[in-house]
């Protein structure tokens, strides 16, 4: 029990500096965030304290409120260090793959399979929705390196479908925000055993993930960079 204890007590210090960290990187780009933090936090305890003393319980809506503006507070403050990492990140090489480290369990993500000298790069995954290539670059240059990938994938394994995406703010690409999003919406066509095989018999292809450029700054909150040449497994 004491060695639990310690361990709890010697990890909130980390969340803490780690929360700290996040906010001086969010107020960076979001000179307002103070002040929205604080705006929802009082707004939603003024709003419950009052109803308290309309019906008679400030005391228990007040608590009540207190709460419930700590909670409003955290998820606003979320969402905007999102939007403000994402901004940093946005246009910058490597971004995706970060993205896609973070996509969640039930994918296999392979960081740039394909690039050329330009730096445009390909990354994959494989889920229950089948393969999925996003392209980041050029959007000219990329799509030659999407569609030689898309080949190599439909001889490799044809029976499994293959998507594919740009990342981009123009016209018919996707914001890197809503990049994992978008994959998450795809219809799935595959169970688990077919994508841990359709996997496996992609994983001899390898990468090209040595020394690639990755985006500098900081990232959103929970997320990692990926680690060189190797392949992640969800």
């Amino acid at each position: 029990m004491a060695r639990k204890e310690t361990a709890a007590d010697a990890a909130n210090p980390g969340r803490l500096k780690q929360i700290a960290l996040t906010y001086k990187m969010t107020r960076r780009a979001d000179k307002k965030i103070g002040l929205v933090l604080a705006a929802v936090g009082i707004v939603t305890f003024g709003v419950f304290l009052a109803i308290g003393f309309l019906i008679g319980h400030p005391i228990y809506l007040g608590l009540l409120g207190f709460l419930l503006a700590f909670l409003a507070t955290a998820i606003v403050f979320g969402r905007r260090a999102e939007r403000a990492a994402f901004g940093q990140m946005e246009g910058q090489p490597g971004a995706a793959a970060a993205v896609l480290d973070n996509i969640g369990r039930g994918w296999t993500t392979t960081p740039a399979v394909a690039m050329n000298r330009n730096q445009d790069v390909v990354h994959r995954a494989v889920g229950k929705a089948g393969i999925v290539l996003i392209a980041e670059g050029n959007p000219n240059r990329v799509k030659s390196l999407l569609a030689a990938e898309k080949k190599k994938m439909n001889r490799i394994v044809a029976d499994v479908p293959v998507h594919d995406l740009i990342v981009g703010t123009g016209e018919g690409q996707v914001e890197l925000k809503k990049l994992r999003t978008t994959m998450l919406k795809l219809p799935r066509v595959l169970t688990g055993p077919q994508v841990t095989a359709t996997s496996d018999r992609l994983r001899a292809l390898g990468d090209l993930m040595s020394n690639m450029p990755l985006p500098k700054g900081p990232m959103p909150k929970g997320m990692k960079l990926p680690k060189g040449g190797g392949q992640r497994g969800r």
